[in-house]
C-alpha cells in the first residue's frame, strides 16, 4: 500500500509550538494589570492561546499513530513500536528533568515541585498508550478507530467528574498525573482525549488518503464539524440531557470547553491542509520538525531549568503589552535560531538525553554495587 506524507502535519506542529512560545513568554512576563478580559486584543490573544494545547496534543496523536500504521503497512512495525516506547519514556524523563533545579539542590534547597506533571509527561504516556492499542488492535483497523473515538469522547464527557479531583491516598508521583492539587499544569485527563482523537483521525487518513477527492472532502468535513462543535455541541449535549435525564451531560454542556476547542483544532487542520502545497519544504515546515528541541530550549530560557536562572526570575509580571509583544517576537527568533544552529533536530535531543540517561543508569548501578 502506497502511503502519502502529510506535510500539513508539520505546519500545524509549527503553529502550535510558535503559539506556545509567545503564549508562555507573554503570560509569564506581562504585568497583571494589563490582563483585562474586556480588552478586545487581550481577549483574542487569550482565545487563541487556549487553542494551543489542544492542537499540540491532537497533532501528536495523529502523527504518531499515522507513523505506526504506515510502518505496519510496510510489514515491519517492530522498530517503530520500540522507537515509540523509548520516545514515550524519554519524553516523561525529559519532562521531569526540566523542572529540576540542580543549583538549588546542590545548595540544600530541595522540594518536590519537579514531580509536577506537564506537557511532555502527558504526551509520553499518550504515546505508550497508543503503542499498546496498536499492538492489540492493528489487525482490526475499524475496531481501533472505534475504540479511539469512544475513548476521546468519554474523556471529554466525564470531565465534570475529575475537574477538581484530589487523590491523597495515591503516592504524589501518581496523583500528579490525575490531579492539579500539587502543581501539575497538565494531567492525563482530559488531554489523553485529544491525543486519542488525533490518533483516530490518523486511522481515517491512513485508510482513505489515497482516494480521489479525499483532500477536498476532508477539508469540508473539518470545517463543517469544527463549526458544529464550536457553536452547537453544548446545545446537542443539553438535548441529550433532556432525552436521557443523565445529569453528566448537562454538567458537560455547562462547561463545554473540550468539544469547542476540538472544533477549533479541526478548523486549523482544514486551513493548513488547504494550503499544504504552498508550505512544503518551507521554513515553517522545518520548525514543525523541531518541536522537542524548541520546547526544551524555551523552557530553560523562561523558567530556568537546571539552574533556576531564567527570564521569569528577573522579569516576572513586569512588562507592558508593547514590551511583551516585541519581546515575544524576539524570543521566538532566538529560540528558533538556537534550535536550528545548535540543537539541529529533535533526533539530536532524543539522542542527547538518551545517552545522558544511559550514563545515569550506569552510574546508579555502580553505586548500588
Amino acid at each position: 500500500m502506497q502511503t502519502i506524507r502529510l506535510y500539513f502535519i508539520d505546519t500545524v506542529r509549527a503553529f502550535a509550538i510558535l503559539m506556545m512560545l509567545q503564549g508562555h513568554f507573554i503570560d509569564t512576563l506581562i504585568d497583571p494589570i494589563f490582563r483585562d478580559p474586556s480588552n478586545t486584543m487581550y481577549s483574542i490573544w487569550l482565545y487563541f492561546r487556549g487553542i494551543t494545547a489542544p492542537t499540540f496534543f491532537t497533532i501528536s496523536g495523529l502523527v504518531f499513530m499515522y507513523l505506526l500504521l504506515r510502518a505496519y503497512a510496510k510489514g515491519d512495525d517492530a522498530p517503530r513500536i520500540r522507537k515509540g516506547l523509548n520516545r514515550g519514556f524519554l519524553l516523561i524523563a525529559i519532562g521531569y528533568s526540566l523542572r529540576i533545579n540542580l543549583v538549588g539542590w546542590l545548595t540544600g534547597h530541595f522540594n518536590y515541585n519537579f514531580l509536577a506533571v506537564d506537557v511532555l509527561q502527558c504526551i509520553g504516556v499518550s504515546l505508550i498508550m497508543l503503542v499498546g492499542l496498536h499492538i492489540l488492535l492493528k489487525k482490526y483497523s475499524y475496531t481501533l478507530s472505534t475504540v479511539l473515538a469512544i475513548f476521546g469522547t468519554t474523556c471529554f464527557l466525564t470531565e465534570p467528574l475529575y475537574r477538581n479531583l484530589v487523590l491523597p491516598w495515591l503516592p504524589l508521583f501518581l496523583e500528579n498525573y490525575l490531579s492539579k492539587s500539587h502543581g501539575s499544569v497538565f494531567t492525563l485527563l482530559p488531554w489523553l482525549g485529544y491525543t486519542a482523537y488525533g490518533a483516530w483521525l490518523a486511522t481515517v487518513f491512513f485508510r482513505h488518503v489515497n482516494k480521489s477527492r479525499f483532500k477536498l472532502l476532508t477539508i469540508i468535513t473539518f470545517l463543517g464539524v469544527g463549526l458544529l462543535l464550536i457553536y452547537y455541541s453544548s446545545w446537542f449535549l443539553i438535548k441529550l440531557y433532556h432525552i436521557t435525564g443523565y445529569e453528566l451531560l448537562q454538567a458537560s454542556a455547562n462547561y463545554n470547553y473540550l468539544f469547542t476547542r476540538f472544533g477549533n483544532v479541526l478548523i486549523l487542520f482544514a486551513c493548513f491542509y488547504t494550503f499544504e502545497r504552498f508550505l512544503k519544504q518551507s521554513l515553517i515546515t522545518k520548525i514543525g520538525q523541531k518541536t522537542l528541541s524548541i520546547y526544551v530550549i524555551h523552557f530553560i530560557l523562561i523558567y530556568g531549568s537546571y539552574t533556576g536562572y531564567g527570564l521569569k526570575r528577573y522579569l516576572s509580571k513586569s512588562l507592558t503589552p508593547t514590551e511583551a509583544i516585541l519581546g515575544a517576537l524576539g524570543f521566538i527568533v532566538l529560540v528558533c535560531f538556537i534550535s536550528f544552529h545548535y540543537a539541529k533536530t529533535n533526533a539530536f535531543l532524543y539522542g542527547f538525553f538518551g545517552r545522558l540517561f544511559e550514563k545515569l543508569k550506569h552510574l546508579f548501578k555502580l553505586i548500588r554495587h
